[in-house]
């Protein structure tokens, strides 16, 4: 007679709310070793002694890099886990920010890109765990992450100076980051180390770029991308050109900046309550489109001033990234086909926020002017905008997937 065994308990995975803690723990170093840079970059250049188009090139490369990340993504979370490459990529940020911690312009770039790289790939893997472990609360998640991003790229920004002040050294300053990744990191990979390594046999999920809906996410990235990022470049240098001190226009970037997070936080949260995606993503995108319309029309109204245009721009900023991760997590079978978008949608979107901000400097100097510049943007609107309507507030389907 045969004696059968009893079968091995299935591995302990983590709680819905230790994943939680441990995903907003991750992204708050997500953007916090980037924004640190520009606060430094003058002192940057004076020490290495490299041209100011130098120094802007080693933001705009990881920016790129972001874009490469994401488009290796998927591949990355289908060969070692979604889990475990997540984890990796934080740990590359880790890397990127200790390399930078050697005074010299060859360790500034390299460690810049190994940075933007490990940032790319980390936010395509978010969506991916999102969509696993915590799809029925994927709006309040998402807008849950971007605001712990948020927070850490604010924070970034405060010290950087004080930092490179009490270190010794804008070096020290930016390297300093790698301890909160590396923290990050290794909570990361022991929390979720009993999560089982995916099948590898299967049929690979390529970039889906004949699905109508992928192409129609990164469409939607790509507008918001250049909003944010070409808003967080020139708001403060065209309020400047419109005779504001640097002081008083740094402290409308800071107002708009902080503008982002109740959009961030509040709109993917109060789209999933009926999956009035559609809604909530056109009333944020008018906020931005009023407020870059007031910012070129009427740019210093009376009494008020220019307040409630940077504010309204915060707003539907803030508020178009997450809404945008969030309908490719709605709208997706599964989680690899949600990474997958994702990694599409994010490439596109971190290489139009790359190259954007550069077109917009070109068109002020070609036009002695901004109001080229600030069309540029009203194009990235109209480009949303086009996006949002073809999406609309369809259910979900299956989505067919490329495999090799």
């Amino acid at each position: 007679m045969t004696i059968r065994q009893p079968e091995a308990p299935a591995p302990a995975r983590p709680g819905r709310t230790v994943m939680l803690l441990g995903i907003l723990v991750l992204a708050i170093n997500l953007r916090a070793a980037l924004a640190g840079y520009p606060p430094l970059l003058e002192t940057v250049r004076a020490q290495l002694g490299i041209s100011a188009g130098a120094a802007g090139l080693v933001q705009t490369g990881a920016v790129l890099m972001m874009a490469a990340g994401s488009f290796a993504g998927s591949t990355a979370g289908r060969r070692f886990g979604r889990e475990r490459a997540l984890g990796a990529a934080v740990g590359l940020v880790a890397v990127g920010s200790l390399t930078r911690g050697i005074s010299a312009v060859g360790p500034l770039i390299g460690g810049s890109l190994l940075i933007g790289f490990g940032i790319g790939v980390a936010g395509v893997l978010l969506a991916g765990v999102v969509k696993e472990h915590l799809a029925a609360r994927a709006g309040a998640v998402t807008g849950g992450y971007v605001v712990s991003m948020m927070v850490g790229s604010t924070a970034s920004s405060a010290v950087a100076v004080p930092l490179a002040v009490a270190m010794g050294g804008w070096s020290l300053s930016l390297a300093a980051w790698a301890v909160p990744a590396a923290f990050a990191a290794t909570a990361w990979i022991a929390m979720t180390r009993r999560i089982p390594t995916p099948d590898r046999s299967g049929p690979r999920a390529a970039l889906p770029w004949r699905t109508g809906f992928a192409r129609l996410a990164a469409c939607y990235q790509a507008g918001t991308s250049l909003i944010a990022y070409g808003w967080l470049t020139w708001l403060a240098p065209y309020y400047e050109s419109q005779g504001y001190s640097p002081q008083h226009a740094g402290l409308l970037l800071a107002v708009w900046s902080l503008a982002h997070v109740p959009g961030a936080l509040l709109a993917p949260a109060l789209a999933e309550r009926r999956r009035r995606w559609r809604f909530w993503s056109s009333s944020t995108l008018c906020c931005t489109v009023v407020g870059t319309l007031g910012v070129l029309l009427a740019p210093m109204p009376p009494v008020i001033g220019p307040w409630p245009w940077v504010v309204l721009i915060g707003i539907g900023a803030g508020a178009g990234f997450p809404l945008g991760l969030t309908v490719i997590t709605w709208r997706t079978q599964d989680s690899a086909a949600s990474t997958a978008t994702s990694g599409l949608a994010l490439g596109v979107g971190y290489i139009v926020a790359g190259l954007g901000p550069l077109l917009m400097g070109v068109l002020i100097d070609l036009t002695g002017g901004y109001p080229a510049a600030i069309a540029v943007l009203l194009a990235a609107t109209a480009t949303q905008g086009f996006a949002i309507a073809r999406i609309g507030d369809r259910p979900a389907r299956s989505m067919p997937q490329t495999v090799h």
